[in-house]
């Protein structure tokens, strides 16, 4: 089944902006973030093997395979400016698939990390080593919370094995080295208990481009605090239009106003 599914349309030539989710995460936790956007940028999100409408097919486990199936999958989606957008393990995966669009054909126009540690950064933690209940503690550390329903309770279970394997994915991963070449913006939870400023500010160090750090309020899951959805997407909007004006392409409309997130 496709790795890519299409949250908004937009014209011809837009900014397409691809959305790669957090460990266990789904393409369409980024809804919020593409209805909020304008419409003149085209967003797209990863759909990885083992969850939602793919939970029948096995999960990879390996970050380098997964990046060179999105890249695969992203081929034929190279004829209008392309940037990157990843959520903690996203924000590792999306770095190893632009280093590869850079490789073999325009580069992505930017990148965006968010909640996520630098590629050269010790990942090592052993959480896929873990039991299924050692797992959900590492997930409820970083959420900030262990208050779920009996039905939010079952979804998670039956998650779990993509959970382990994103986490396996994560933290048996080994940066080549990478040096992109596109400008990366770098998103942060003012109180994430996994990433401080500085570490973030270390993604300077794998592009030859500008880098830039915006501290929004929250946690790990700052996406989801009331407001941030129309922070995020002015952030977003804004950084797209100035690499579309750099980069010579048509620059995206601005985003709606919205708070729903």
């Amino acid at each position: 089944m496709s790795w890519i599914r299409t949250l908004r349309t937009a014209p011809a030539g837009a900014v397409r902006l691809v959305c790669l989710p957090h460990a266990g995460g789904t393409a369409h936790a980024y809804r919020p973030l593409a209805e909020a956007l304008g419409p003149g940028t085209q967003v797209l999100a990863a759909q990885y093997p083992g969850r939602h409408d793919r939970l029948g097919e096995p999960p990879l486990g390996n970050l380098n395979m997964m990046a060179g199936h999105l890249a695969a999958a992203l081929s034929t989606s190279r004829d209008a400016p392309l940037a990157l957008f990843g959520h903690s393990f996203g924000a590792l995966l999306a770095y190893e698939v632009a280093a590869r669009l850079q490789a073999t054909g325009p580069a992505p126009v930017h990148l965006f990390v968010s909640a996520a540690p630098p590629p050269s950064s010790p990942r090592d933690a052993g959480v896929h080593l873990r039991d299924d209940d050692g797992v959900i503690a590492e997930l409820d550390r970083i959420a900030g919370t262990t208050v779920r329903s009996a039905g939010e309770e079952a979804v998670l279970r039956l998650l779990l094995p993509a959970i382990r394997a994103d986490y396996r994915a994560f933290e048996t991963y080994r940066d080549p080295g990478h040096t992109l070449t596109c400008p990366v913006t770098v998103l942060l939870g003012a109180t994430d208990p996994l990433v401080t400023p500085g570490r973030a500010g270390a993604w300077a160090r794998h592009t030859a481009g500008p880098c830039a750090l915006r501290t929004l309020p929250g946690g790990h899951f700052y996406l989801t605090e009331p407001g941030n959805t129309a922070r995020l997407a002015r952030t977003v909007s804004a950084q797209l239009t100035a690499s579309a004006r750099t980069a010579g392409h048509p620059q995206p409309a601005p985003p709606r106003e919205r708070t729903r997130t």
